[in-house]
């Protein structure tokens, strides 16, 4: 028996006993009025959030809050491909994306702890979109918020994805000086519309 086998073998010989894993059900958050939670939390950090029953609501307030004759809006949701101004097309560059005043793509779902959204690849077509347009809006369903990033991370563990990241509110600074920037690395705003099931 080689010295490595007999190290192994020393290993496997003296293993402690099986614990159960500690409970963390503390963890969980309230799912009573979590929405609510969702919202404050989000205009507390500098977003917006806006409750709607139709994707026709949803056009309505974009075409409110921004011309699209004017500013390039694109949008990678199906539903609200009319308040687009331009097509959007997946390109390997990010450089045709540096005019984007407004980007519109749908979330897996909301974090009401942090007011965060869960965007993976494959609803934002290129990963650097949401962070370099102008204005940031996303859409997700209002049953889909979870109240803790515990259950988040519960959520995507085995979720299989090239690239996903969790979006709270506008980009945002008070580094310098400890003036408040916003859109300093990132969108100056961010919308996130909870359509009603």
């Amino acid at each position: 028996m080689s010295s490595r086998d007999k190290i192994l073998a020393a290993v496997a010989a003296n293993q402690p006993e099986l614990m159960p894993l500690p409970d963390i059900n503390f963890f969980k958050g309230d799912t009573e009025q979590v929405a609510e939670k969702y919202i404050t939390v989000l205009t507390a950090i500098g977003g917006q959030a806006h409750r709607v029953n139709s994707w026709d609501e949803i056009k309505t307030l974009i075409q409110t809050g921004y011309d699209a004759s004017q500013k390039r809006i694109i949008s990678l949701v199906p539903e609200l491909q009319e308040v687009a101004s331009h097509a959007y097309e997946i390109n390997p560059a990010a450089h045709h994306l540096a005019d984007v005043e407004l980007a519109v793509i749908q979330a897996h779902f909301a974090v009401a702890e942090n007011g965060a959204v869960w965007v993976t690849e494959d609803l934002m077509g290129h990963r650097g979109l949401p962070f370099i347009c102008q204005h940031l809006a996303a859409v997700i369903n209002i049953n889909n918020i979870v109240p803790t990033m515990h259950e988040a991370y519960a959520r995507i563990a085995d979720g299989q994805y090239g690239f996903g990241t969790f979006i709270a509110g506008p980009s945002k600074t008070a580094d310098i000086e400890q003036s408040l920037v916003l859109g300093a690395h990132g969108p100056r705003s961010m919308t996130v519309f909870l359509l009603n099931a």
